[in-house]
């Protein structure tokens, strides 16, 4: 009967788990994670006093769908302006808007301009599809 109980226990773990998206605990190691790992990276500036960034937590970071995908295909990193975290200069000055949503290569180089604003999950799958399309295209490229 307790081997019944961890295993469920653990099973309910897993399940809970699944759910969230793997935060890497800031821009320098999830980076580094990035490189290691070679994938994109989902790099998010937000703050805790912005409307749009709190909706964007409570839908669509919160999909299903979204959360599998960003924790299959990308690394994903959260600044937030209100706790100064860092946020490299170049992405701070061209994010006139939060949240600041950025897809950026393992060395850090945008890939495309920001989607700035609160996205439906719908776009943002999209856009994690289109991401995810173009940085593989460009990883067959780099090896040839």
């Amino acid at each position: 009967m307790g081997k019944l109980l961890l295993v469920l226990a653990f099973v309910l773990t897993t399940s809970l788990m699944a759910d969230e998206i793997h935060w890497a605990k800031d821009y320098q190691e999830g980076m580094a994670q990035a490189q290691k790992e070679h994938k994109p990276v989902l790099f998010i500036i937000s703050s805790h006093s912005c409307k749009y960034c709190l909706l964007l937590d409570k839908t669509t970071l919160k999909d299903e769908k979204v959360v599998q995908k960003i924790n299959k295909n990308f690394i994903a990193v959260r600044s937030w302006t209100d706790k100064r975290d860092y946020i490299p200069a170049v992405l701070a000055q061209n994010t006139p808007g939060l949240p600041g949503i950025w897809f950026l290569l393992p060395n850090g180089d945008p890939m495309f301009q920001p989607l700035l604003g609160y996205a439906k999950k719908d776009v943002f799958l999209q856009a994690l599809e289109i991401v995810q399309k173009e940085f593989n295209t460009n990883q067959k490229r780099v090896k040839k």
